[in-house]
């Protein structure tokens, strides 16, 4: 069926480089730095406070190592990709080589929901966290969607639209526009801010160390129920909120934190050498990024009670241990959303460029209109994808709440994990004498183990996540045989095919 016909690795790699290819600037560092800026957002902050209070305890510590075993499954598996095919696309890319045209098109759409509505979330709260650094001063009216509303001096206050949401989505849309080399710089001084002052807390947080909140590391099955700032009481008796089944549990929370290494391989076509440094780039963010994770959890549970966590809200965890614990760092706090707006900043920039990068990909293979492939004549880079783009996002995050996208975002990214794994099997069994200058060890192993972990967080989302996936993925289909299909380069002996027979000749 031509709806599985696959773009060999030939007609991949040919297409790479030449006038209309995007430019190649990244270096190793960048590409590391590039990871570490759509890893680290508040999810460091936020869901280390929230899996430490409802679940794990000190012992949050073993989440994060738990939830990075199973990144580091997906990760060796995207490095092996990375280096064999250098190409925009990430797992679109690889699933068009591997499972067909129909098969990539499924994920290059759920991709949508990981970069476009991830992008449009984060942007939303980094609305949130600039009205609180500014101490409220943003009218409600203009950092709410039309769909929320809060009473004031008695009054119903509905938002209008969010304005600030709107104005760093337009100023990373423009900037990724000039240039991927300016935005991988402009990423890099985000990181270094972001990571100086996790460092910083890292450093002054371990003096006000408190043995005794680290014991017991591991919460017990009879550990006393704590009030919460609701007024209800939480027990930790329940299987997944104490012992081991707590720290798998806590995983599951920590894991959305280190969403974002995948787009590290959406430049690929703009790495320098990606067969040596996209794996890199890949393996390297994750790294560097679970050594902190580790480090700030140790600690934040060592400067407070984990069941403070429970009592004074959880984004506000963070602030609440330095005003109770580290008297007289009261600019720390500061510092702190100062980081946390500094990741949302470098997250929203890569998810832009990740999700303009697949749509480009997508557009050269003719599934999508060729609007999302016209280059910049002079910064070369998908500059109406990009604009296209920032429409959409835009919408959503002016005039849609934060809370609808929910865990689609985590659906979309886990999904695409597990094809990424399975990839990596059928290509090892289609193609075994592929030069692969970077191999995925243990496989079949490493590959089944990140597709069992990665399926187990799917399980374990919300039932409306999974309806609503669905719902997202008929809509796809539609487009798929209603646009996509017809207009195949690949699918319809187009453009394609030639150089494929070009390659027979030579």
């Amino acid at each position: 069926m031509k709806v599985f016909v696959k773009k060999s690795i030939e007609q991949l790699t040919s297409s790479a480089d030449g006038e209309g290819s995007l430019k190649r600037t990244l270096g190793a560092g960048s590409l590391v730095a590039l990871g570490i800026g759509a890893i680290i957002g508040a999810g460091l902050f936020v869901r280390t406070a929230a899996a430490a209070g409802e679940h794990a305890g000190p012992a949050v510590t073993l989440s994060f190592i738990v939830a990075a075993i199973g990144c580091a499954f997906a990760g060796l598996c995207y490095a092996e990709f990375a280096s064999i095919i250098p190409i925009a696309g990430s797992a679109y890319t690889y699933a068009y080589a591997t499972m067909g045209e129909i098969v990539a098109w499924i994920i290059g759409w759920a991709l949508i929901l990981e970069y476009a509505l991830g992008a449009a979330t984060v942007s939303i709260s980094w609305s949130e966290y600039l009205n609180k650094l500014l101490g409220g001063g943003i009218p409600y009216e203009w950092c709410h969607s039309p769909m929320e509303s809060v009473m004031i001096n008695g009054h119903s206050v509905h938002g209008i639209a969010n304005l600030p949401a709107l104005l760093i989505l337009v100023i990373l849309s423009l900037l990724l526009i000039k240039g991927t080399q300016e935005s991988a710089t402009v990423n890099g001084i985000i990181v270094f801010i972001k990571v100086a002052i996790v460092l910083v807390f890292i450093a002054i947080g371990w003096q006000y160390i408190n043995p005794a909140n680290h014991h017991p590391y591991i919460i017990p099955a009879n550990a006393p129920d704590v009030m919460q700032e609701n007024g209800k009481a939480y027990s930790y008796a329940p299987f997944f909120n104490h012992g081991w089944g707590g720290i798998i549990s806590g995983a599951g929370v920590v894991f959305f934190a280190f969403i974002g290494f995948d787009a590290v391989s959406t430049a690929a076509q703009e790495a320098k050498n990606p067969s040596r440094d996209m794996p890199i780039g890949i393996l390297g963010s994750l790294v560097v990024c679970t050594i902190l994770y580790i480090l700030f959890s140790w600690v934040l549970t060592g400067v407070a009670p984990y069941t403070d966590f429970m009592k004074s809200g959880k984004e506000a965890s963070v602030a609440f241990a330095i005003s109770n614990y580290m008297h007289g760092y009261g600019w720390l706090s500061t510092l702190v959303t100062v980081a946390i707006l500094a990741g949302f900043s470098s997250v929203i920039l890569v998810m832009l460029m990740g999700q303009s990068r697949v749509f480009y990909t997508m557009s050269t293979d003719g599934l999508l209109p060729k609007v999302f492939s016209d280059l910049h004549p002079k910064f070369r880079t998908p500059y109406k994808s990009n604009m296209i783009l920032f429409i959409f996002v835009g919408a959503f995050a002016a005039f849609v709440p934060g809370s609808v996208a929910g865990d689609l975002t985590s659906i979309g990214t886990l999904f695409a994990f597990i094809l990424v794994c399975v990839g990596v099997i059928l290509l090892r069994k289609t193609d075994p004498d592929l030069p692969r200058p970077f191999k995925t060890p243990l496989v079949p192993l490493v590959p089944i183990l990140g597709m069992i972990v990665c399926a187990g967080m799917i399980v374990g989302l919300p039932s409306e996540t999974q309806i609503s996936a669905l719902v997202w993925m008929i809509l796809g289909l539609l487009i798929y045989f209603g646009y996509s299909k017809k207009h195949s380069k690949l699918g319809t002996a187009g453009d394609i095919l030639p150089k494929a027979a070009d390659f027979e000749k030579q």
